[in-house]
């Protein structure tokens, strides 16, 4: 990862995504081909059944432009958090806007936003964890919950690279998610309704909605590899040095040596860096304090 100064102090902008990590891995060819199978697969349990799930992430706008070229009848959600930076509305506006597959933005209810605002102020979430889960729970699990409903399967970006807590990620995975409401700070109750065997490399889990990760054997240098040769739209955002991109008050920007994640929730312990999506169980808890914005 190139180091925001040393791109920066010159007065020079910052270089695009695409100039600085589009390295392809020697096995890219082969995971892309399995990556297409994987999301073929997928679409074979109809648009009714499966959904993915977008954070108009690097990841996520590559799995939605495969999508497309591979004309899948596979619907795409947003969940607008009604905290998300400016450039991610745009690029939500612009993907709506040139997207084949349909992408549906699922918001919070405003009341419980504003009763948790009222409760524990616009900053609540540096105070606490218990309380930085909580706005993820209104922001995020709620509507993610609602998005999922009726749903058998959902597509997700998440990659191995991504921290130590994803490095053992199968293809394939029945995953817990949440099907009315959030239980507890590691996400919720399992949606209603399974798939069939999780298959080709996966393994089951606990009862709940088969989770296909097509992109967890990428490398970062795959990913804008692809963005590059195929001219996809991104957000703006990663070439600020923002490689995991979520809401604008829990985010920032990285440097050298720094984890992919680490510019999320970053006044928390290194390795707890979920919002209740995608943790486990055994997701580490905060064990000492960063300084806050």
């Amino acid at each position: 990862m190139a180091s925001r100064s040393s791109l920066t102090d010159r007065g020079q902008p910052p270089a695009k995504a695409t100039a600085l990590y589009a390295r392809a891995s020697a096995t890219f060819d082969a995971k892309l081909a399995q990556t297409q199978a994987l999301l073929r697969q997928a679409a074979a349990l109809g648009a009714d059944a499966v959904t993915q799930a977008s954070s108009l992430g690097a990841e996520d706008v590559v799995i939605t432009h495969l999508i497309n070229a591979l004309q899948l009848d596979i619907p795409i959600f947003v969940l607008e958090t009604g905290a998300l930076h400016t450039e991610t509305l745009a690029l939500l506006e612009r993907t709506q806007a040139g997207s084949r597959a349909p992408v549906t933005p699922y918001r919070p209810e405003t009341g419980a936003v504003m009763h948790f605002i009222r409760s524990h102020g616009q900053d609540a979430m540096y105070r606490s964890m218990a309380l930085r889960k909580s706005c993820c729970g209104i922001r995020k699990l709620e509507p993610l919950a609602r998005a999922l409903a009726g749903k058998s399967a959902w597509i997700t970006g998440l990659r191995r690279e991504q921290s130590g807590a994803r490095a053992d990620m199968p293809l394939i995975d029945l995953s817990e998610v949440a099907a009315d409401g959030v239980d507890g700070a590691d996400g919720a109750d399992s949606a209603a309704g399974t798939a069939g065997a999780a298959g080709a490399g996966g393994h089951r889990g606990s009862a709940g909605l088969t989770k296909f990760i097509p992109l967890a054997h990428w490398t970062w240098g795959d990913l804008w590899h692809y963005i590059a040769t195929h001219g996809v739209d991104y957000n703006p955002l990663h070439d600020r040095f923002y490689p995991s991109i979520g809401c604008a008050p829990c985010t920032r920007a990285i440097s050298l040596g720094e984890d992919l994640r680490s510019g999320r929730w970053w006044w928390e312990q290194e390795s707890a860096k979920e919002c209740g999506l995608h943790a486990k169980p055994d997701t580490p808890t905060v064990t000492r304090q960063k300084a806050l914005p």
